[in-house]
């Protein structure tokens, strides 16, 4: 597949940070947090069902391309999502500085943050980092932030409650479980200390709805990670809801499963396009998904790149019936592989 590309030097990721965690007991570090904010954003956002992890669409150098993004989001209002995750891996924020990521969480917020509910991706596996990004994330006015755990280098149990006690004093947060991106598992033990935080907003748990269901039991509050598992996470576990990737293209029928009764047959007919979306490292089919829909400008920053024209041809096909409910979809194409446009500087 002949696919253009920009590049130019390699694109620096920062790195964690060096300095040394003070040397405070973790219980002290749990129990001398600031209370939560006053707000009933925060206790409206442990209600919410549905919270979208929205993409972030690109101009052709690789910059944001916001008149694409605020479609998004336009769209995602009308159709009854409550929340977005703003940064998130299906968003990028991982191919992002620090300086991108708090203007597009500060865009969010300045522009819609009165109809949305705006969760910041600011987490990290740098502590500092993460105190930093989430101190000036609230500083513009986000309503939460998104925090997970150290990935990578990885920390130990004790380190685990250290980092997330430190974020959490920082105001309202989600915390996010994702084995399979970090490598290291939130074990149950430190959940449960904090959820005992009164910053403490819910897990997004991708583990499976059997432990969701064993959090819940115990009040704990979750959201799905996992789109293929939501509506059985909402209406059998107990789950408050679904952060999701899929509700990016189709809000409302997300929506309908989140917010109204248990639809099963409505579930299944979206098992086959939720399982494309994730036939490659999302966010590739999403990306994907949304050229095709002429939703995004065809531009990738690298690493992704589209699906094959194989893999589109599939997805078109999925689509297509689907098309009604695709908020300003006018035509699914299969596209060219010579339409999109990889960027590796911006």
């Amino acid at each position: 597949m002949q696919l253009r590309a920009t590049t130019g030097a390699p694109v620096r990721a920062s790195r964690p940070s060096s300095r040394r965690a003070p040397g405070l007991a973790v219980r002290a570090l749990l129990s001398s947090a600031t209370p939560a904010q006053t707000s009933k954003d925060a206790s409206s956002l442990r209600k919410t069902a549905l919270i979208t992890a929205v993409k972030t669409p690109y101009l052709p150098n690789g910059k944001f391309d916001l008149v694409a993004y605020d479609a998004l989001l336009e769209a995602q209002i009308s159709n009854g999502v409550g929340g977005v995750i703003v940064g998130g891996t299906t968003g990028e924020g991982h191919l992002m500085s620090w300086d991108e990521h708090i203007m597009l969480i500060a865009h969010t917020i300045h522009s819609f943050g009165d109809r949305l509910l705006v969760i910041g991706n600011t987490g990290s596996n740098s502590t500092s980092e993460a105190l930093h990004a989430t101190e000036q994330g609230f500083a513009i006015g986000m309503h939460a932030a998104l925090q997970i755990n150290p990935y990578y280098g990885k920390t130990s149990h004790a380190g685990l409650r250290a980092h997330f006690a430190a974020a959490l004093a920082e105001g309202p947060a989600i915390v996010y479980n994702v084995p399979g991106r970090t490598g290291q598992d939130i074990p149950d033990d430190v959940v449960a200390d904090l959820a005992a935080h009164p910053n403490f907003l819910g897990m997004k748990e991708c583990t499976g709805n059997k432990r969701i269901a064993a959090y819940t039991s115990r009040g704990v509050n979750c959201w799905s990670g996992n789109d293929d598992e939501a509506h059985d996470a909402r209406h059998g576990a107990g789950a408050a809801g679904v952060i999701s990737v899929t509700s990016n293209l189709v809000p409302g029928l997300f929506n309908t499963l989140m917010n109204g009764p248990a639809n099963p047959e409505l579930a299944a007919s979206l098992d086959e396009l939720i399982k494309w979306l994730f036939c490659e490292p999302n966010p590739i089919a999403l990306n994907t998904a949304l050229m095709m829909c002429g939703l995004a400008q065809p531009v990738f920053r690298l690493p992704y790149v589209p699906l094959s024209r194989a893999q589109r041809e599939r997805g078109a096909a999925l689509l297509r019936p689907l098309q009604q409910h695709i908020p300003g979809c006018r035509e699914v194409r299969v596209m060219e592989d010579s339409e999109f446009k990889l960027v590796g500087r911006y």
